[in-house]
């Protein structure tokens, strides 16, 4: 392993951290610039959705594909490569005459993002010495990525108040820049492995991966009784267990299976997948409850996320000092049992309830919650590796930010079937709230059943 002096290290972490920021800011920013993209390019809804859903659908079907090229290539190199897509796609969206050229830009942008994401952590396994440098490490990129996502509302309300939706993509050229210059100087390159891609896997993996995110995402717009839901998850389910069957007989698969018999690395999958589907549930519906009940402007969405942004962050930095005493299991059930008080504080909301009353109290144990066990399931995931796998494991632990239209499609359905009707008026969205404590509790559950006691010192 290379050891990276002090100063060394300050400037890989501050390059990566950047990278996660900027990636996950996409994520969120994107949804306060629809009105400003509908406007000016005369975008249908059809279209508006596609804005949103390009970037998730290419970003989580080819992170297995980017985890494994970097493992093959050198992680340095298709981070970087990643990075500099990522910035010229931004560029172009920015640039966007038309609403192809967007759509073509956003798809850019989350194959930048793949290329890019398993680099992060991948880099953080093999250049920082000892666990507790590299828990640090995982802490600090972690915070980055929960500060993007949930700055990302801010930012996007600043953005487009003072100046229009472009910026929203204009933003990251000069971040994602100075990325791509600096990452030659600071980053170090991974030790390759020889062999050639599972072209077979890498389809099987990126098309089955691709219409498992379409077809949740179809079910939350068009409702799980739609038939090209039922026929696109099929196929998916379909392409999955052969990728499965291919890569067990694959003599350099591009996902070892080998990597989730351990049995912390399966428990922290699935929690990431929980949570992911429970953050992104929780923000979709207060969104929409801020803006349509109490009547919340953009900008003051974006603030009302503000405190889960700084409890995340103070709780990420707790986590490194937290593995070292107590190890990953009891921080991770610490952590969902906040998420679990949170959400089933949430239930209580109303269309008379007030941002103070009901809503500040659960999002800041939330992000308390979720800061914790984020963290600490990373660290889980990527501990004992095989040689040769850290972009595998890597791309696998982000592949499970699948739960987040997984559990936008799940809470819609289940509050149509309630309430009878879209979500509109808002008033019954105690029953998502419900839901997401539901999520949480089986996160707390698999932190306690699904991992072994094991210390990181």
């Amino acid at each position: 392993m290379m050891i990276l002096a002090p100063a060394r290290g300050t400037w890989t972490l501050g390059i990566l951290a950047a990278s996660q920021v900027i990636v996950l800011l996409d994520v969120t920013i994107i949804n306060l610039a629809l009105p400003g993209i509908q406007r000016e390019l005369h975008a249908s809804a059809a279209e508006l959705s596609w804005v949103v859903n390009a970037y998730t659908l290419v970003f989580s079907g080819l992170l297995l594909l980017g985890g494994r090229a970097g493992d093959i290539l050198g992680h340095r190199r298709v981070f970087t490569a990643g990075a500099a897509l990522f910035t010229v796609a931004s560029l172009a969206g920015g640039l966007a005459f038309n609403t192809e050229t967007l759509l073509l830009a956003r798809a850019a942008q989350g194959a930048g993002a793949a290329l890019a994401g398993p680099g992060s952590l991948a880099l953080i396994a093999t250049g920082f010495p000892g666990e507790a440098a590299r828990n640090r490490a995982y802490a600090i990129t972690t915070s980055a990525g929960s500060l993007g996502m949930m700055l990302g509302m801010v930012a996007g309300g600043l953005l487009i108040e003072w100046g229009t939706w472009r910026w929203t993509f204009l933003i990251n050229v000069p971040v994602g820049a100075a990325v791509v210059v600096l990452s030659r100087w600071c980053l170090h390159e991974t030790p390759r492995i020889r062999g050639r891609f599972d072209a077979a896997g890498a389809l099987m993996a990126t098309a089955g991966m691709t219409l498992l995110v379409y077809g949740v995402v179809r079910a939350a717009e068009s409702g799980w009784g739609d038939g090209l839901v039922g026929a696109v998850l099929t196929v998916a389910v379909v392409l999955l267990a052969l990728f499965v069957a291919a890569e067990a007989r694959a003599p350099q698969p591009i996902m070892s299976l080998g990597l989730l018999r351990d049995r912390n690395r399966a428990g922290a999958c699935v929690m990431r997948l929980l949570l992911t589907a429970a953050m992104s549930g929780m923000m979709f519906f207060l969104t929409l409850y801020a803006q349509g009940v109490l009547g919340y402007g953009p900008l003051e969405t974006g603030l009302a996320f503000l405190p889960t942004t700084l409890t995340v962050l103070a709780a990420n930095r707790a986590v490194p000092w937290l593995l070292a005493r107590a190890g990953p299991r009891q921080v991770m059930v610490a952590g969902s049992v906040l998420t679990v008080i949170g959400m089933a504080w949430l239930t209580q909301i109303s269309a008379t309830s007030t941002y103070v009353s009901v809503i500040l109290g659960p999002v800041l144990l939330f992000g308390a919650g979720h800061g914790l066990v984020s963290v600490a399931a990373t660290a889980m995931a990527m501990t004992d590796l095989p040689a040769g796998e850290h972009g595998s494991a890597s791309g696998l632990i982000q592949t499970m930010q699948v739960g987040g239209p997984l559990g936008i499609a799940v809470l819609v359905a289940v509050y149509e079937r309630v309430d009878g009707t879209r979500v509109q008026s808002l008033a019954g969205a105690f029953t998502g709230a419900l839901v997401l404590s539901l999520f949480m509790l089986a996160t707390a559950l698999t932190a306690f059943r699904a991992t072994r006691r094991r210390p990181c010192t």
